[in-house]
C-alpha cells in the first residue's frame, strides 16, 4: 500500500499543476477592439536614487476612432537596490548590484 502511494502522489501532483496553468484563450488578444475600447499600458521609470515614476497611459477608442488619449506620471519612492548573480556569455558568475523594479498587478472589473 505506501508503495502504491509513493507511485501515485507524484503523478497526482503533476496532474493539479499542469491543470493550473491552462490559459483562457479567450482572454488572449493580438489587436486591440477600435469600436469600443480603452487601451491601457503602465510603466515605472528611473526619476532620481529616491524616486521613481509611474506612467500610466490610456487610449480610448470609439467608432474605429481614436477619441483621447490620457498620460498620467505619479511619483513613487524608489525600491533601492540588490544584489544580484549575473552570467555572462562565457558562464562566468559575478555578484552585481541592480536596481530593484515594482511588480505591476492590474485588476478589471
Amino acid at each position: 500500500m505506501e508503495n502504491i502511494k509513493k507511485l501515485i502522489l507524484p503523478f497526482a501532483f503533476a496532474a493539479i499543476f499542469c491543470s493550473c496553468k491552462e490559459e483562457k484563450q479567450e482572454d488572449i488578444t493580438n489587436e486591440i477592439n477600435k469600436s469600443g475600447s480603452v487601451e491601457t499600458s503602465v510603466s515605472v521609470s528611473k526619476l532620481d536614487s529616491a524616486n521613481d515614476i509611474l506612467i500610466t497611459k490610456h487610449t480610448v477608442w470609439a467608432k474605429g476612432n481614436k477619441f483621447k488619449e490620457l498620460e498620467y506620471r505619479d511619483t513613487i519612492p524608489a525600491l533601492g537596490m540588490e544584489n544580484k548573480t549575473a552570467e555572462n556569455s562565457d558562464g562566468d558568475t559575478k555578484s552585481v548590484e541592480v536596481k530593484k523594479d515594482y511588480e505591476i498587478f492590474i485588476t478589471v472589473k
